[in-house]
């Protein structure tokens, strides 16, 4: 009986500990700069990247196609980006809290978006340029 609480206890740990890394590495790709062509092609500027621009950066990240390796659909931000939305819904009518933290994730969740677009299109450009010069 000892044994399957301790168990217990441990893989709850590892979730844990699993669900926070994933959340810093999503922080740490969100934080790096995105650039002007980007934002162009979304029609968004950088100051005014919001949740409701998710969608957009979606459509736009499925339009550049992936030319090295397997492509990135983000689905699991894509799930994570609606899980935070359903909260909103359930929970942000009682506490205006969790409206703003949903608010500031799915925002987050929108500029990882963006920073994987641009990565792409990076990966794409240097690949053209790779082909050209042979």
């Amino acid at each position: 009986m000892f044994s399957a609480v301790l168990f217990a206890i441990a893989i709850v740990a590892l979730a844990q500990f699993a669900l926070y890394y994933w959340r810093a590495v999503l922080s740490g790709v969100a934080s790096q700069p995105i650039s002007n062509r980007v934002l162009e092609a979304a029609q968004i500027k950088e100051s005014g990247l919001c949740a409701a621009d998710f969608q957009k950066l979606l459509s736009l990240l499925n339009l550049t196609p992936q030319l090295r390796g397997k492509g990135s659909n983000l689905r699991l931000i894509r799930v994570y980006y609606n899980f935070v939305g359903k909260l909103a819904q359930l929970f942000g009518a009682l506490s205006p809290a969790v409206a703003v933290w949903s608010e500031q994730e799915r925002a987050l969740c929108a500029r990882y978006t963006a920073v994987q677009v641009d990565r792409r299109l990076e990966a794409n450009l240097a690949q053209v340029a790779s082909i050209r010069s042979c």
